[in-house]
């Protein structure tokens, strides 16, 4: 009998596994280690201890056990290995950017009562099971030091069974939002704005089955895009961190320099809107009604042109004519993408367009009806927003 010789790990795939050149996958792996004959690993050079206790259990993270150049590799594979797919070729892939640990500005963490004690953190791998948070590397530090008192606040109401905690990092602190939690009482009710004001929080919301509803705000809530300071609507969208942002915003702004007038779709609060370089004018398109009014204050005063419009870009998108009326289109739909406005922009005269994306593979669908209707993949930009996830974004230019 012919002894099986061990296999090296080339890459990481989609979902974190490591894979072999025949196909094989082995979990927890790394590029570069060996896979056994036994099914165990032989740890390789790019196989690092992970940088927290809860790491194989928690589903926050999975490839903490990945080094620096492991994990740039994997979210440059992401990317690339999507648009091969489809059969795209982008003629420059930049390197990958990674955000940096303790950068998390935003996270829904979850809740559930075990006794007399409150079960506090991100869910389990494909799981409901909570792992208790009593430490994070990837959140924020100002997110992650109100992780203990909040445990402690709901462990004492005997009416907080399960639910979820938003944290987001804004312009005046942290903005907490409490779901499955709510006040009874009097002495509750002073309780919980005892906290916020102790913990210097920016707003505390709390919903009570019906949408949340903002219990504590000593001033509004906003954050800063750009220039811009812009209103923060309970709940709203932001960039996971400040980092990622910066490398979505600046691959756009060097993308679009020189165009005089640009659509930004799926504009949410303008996080490209309010930071494109020069005298562009805007015209900013987003389908969250709360949102658009937030915006529209700050546009208003925005030294360049930038106009906000309120529309359902899934149901009423943009027409062919419409977008030809524009020297580039920006996009940054949703993790579903953005099929129907991507063919209307596809059979339209627009000669420039820049896809932020969340997920490869939905990026991917779409542009290859950009790549059909004329238009070259000229860049891809790998972003690691979400260290340590498999979760990858990218921005791209498409010219024709």
């Amino acid at each position: 009998m012919t002894e099986t010789k061990p296999d090296t790990i080339i890459r990481i795939a989609a979902r974190g596994d490591g894979i072999t050149a025949d196909g094989r996958h082995a979990k927890g792996a790394v590029t570069g280690d060996i896979l056994l004959p036994d099914g165990s690993l032989q740890h390789g050079p790019h196989h690092v201890a992970p940088a927290c206790r809860h790491f194989a259990k928690c589903g926050g993270c999975q490839l903490q056990h990945a080094d620096e150049e492991a994990l740039a590799g994997f979210v440059r594979d992401r990317v690339v290995l999507a648009a091969e797919g489809q059969g795209i070729t982008a003629e420059t892939v930049a390197p990958p950017h990674l955000s940096p640990p303790q950068s998390r500005r935003r996270a829904t963490l979850h809740f559930q009562r075990a006794g007399k004690r409150i079960v506090l953190g991100f869910r389990k791998g494909g799981s409901h099971k909570i792992v208790d948070m009593k430490e994070c590397p990837v959140l924020h530090p100002d997110l992650f030091a109100l992780v203990a008192p909040i445990r402690t606040m709901l462990a004492n109401w005997p009416q907080a069974r399960a639910g979820d905690v938003s944290l987001t990092l804004v312009d005046q602190g942290v903005d907490l939002g409490l779901k499955g939690a709510v006040p009874e009482g009097l002495e509750q009710t002073e309780g919980l704005l005892d906290f916020a004001r102790n913990h210097g929080l920016a707003r505390l919301s709390v919903d009570h089955g019906y949408g949340p509803e903002t219990v504590w705000e000593p001033e509004p809530a906003t954050v800063t895009l750009g220039t811009a300071i812009v209103p923060f609507p309970v709940g709203a969208f932001l960039q996971a961190t400040r980092d990622g942002e910066s490398a979505l915003v600046s691959a756009a702004n060097e993308w679009l320099g020189g165009c005089a007038r640009i659509a930004d779709l799926f504009a949410g609060l303008g996080t490209f809107a309010f930071a494109l370089n020069g005298e562009t004018q805007v015209v900013a398109v987003e389908a969250a009604r709360d949102v658009v009014l937030a915006a529209n204050v700050p546009a208003r005063r925005a030294a360049r042109p930038i106009e906000y419009a309120h529309r359902d870009l899934f149901r009423n998108p943009l027409d062919a004519k419409e977008c030809s009326a524009f020297d580039a289109i920006l996009l940054d739909p949703p993790r579903a993408g953005a099929r129907e406005q991507v063919f209307q922009i596809a059979a339209s005269d627009v000669q420039r367009v820049v896809y932020i994306s969340c997920n490869p593979a939905s990026w991917a669908k779409d542009a290859k009806a950009l790549i059909e209707a004329g238009f070259r993949c000229e860049e891809l930009r790998p972003v690691g927003q979400f260290r340590w996830s498999t979760h990858v974004e990218l921005a791209s230019l498409f010219v024709r």
